[in-house]
């Protein structure tokens, strides 16, 4: 299984690779990581853009997870194939980056087309894009999982 992250909400500003995640984007990390936790994801890898909004976003995610993610340069921005950045792993891999990769990305690999939300969370398998969470949805998965 594939899983796409989109990147929590950042600051505004130059230059673009070191915008900051904001308060509202490092709870949208949070809250994914945590939703994933909840749904008894185990991580194999996670994958993530080395801009700054993105690692971070991909840094707190897994600290609920227990994965450490590691940069890769075809997540900084254009296209890229998620089978291939998967290749090799059995199991969930974790990709974090940006919009319209993330679109492009899910209607090269499974047809869909999707608007992926900052802190937007999509899972592929086999071509077919099986979720694609909201970060509200993501929330209730979250505190469900807590409960």
């Amino acid at each position: 299984m594939i899983w796409l992250l989109r990147h929590g909400d950042a600051a505004e500003g130059s230059p673009d690779s070191e915008r900051p995640l904001t308060h509202k984007g490092r709870e949208q990390a949070r809250v994914a990581g945590e939703a994933l936790a909840a749904l008894g994801v185990e991580l194999q890898m996670c994958l993530t853009s080395p801009k700054l909004r993105a690692a971070d976003t991909a840094a707190i995610a897994c600290e609920a997870l227990g994965v450490e993610p590691r940069a890769d340069e075809r997540l900084a921005g254009g296209r890229f194939q998620p089978d291939e950045l998967a290749a090799g792993h059995a199991g969930h891999v974790l990709l974090v980056g940006h919009e319209p990769d993330f679109s492009d990305a899910l209607r090269s690999f499974t047809g869909a087309r999707a608007d992926m939300k900052k802190g937007g969370l999509a899972a592929m398998k086999d071509g077919v894009l099986v979720l694609l969470l909201r970060p509200r949805e993501l929330r209730a998965i979250a505190s469900a999982g807590q409960g």
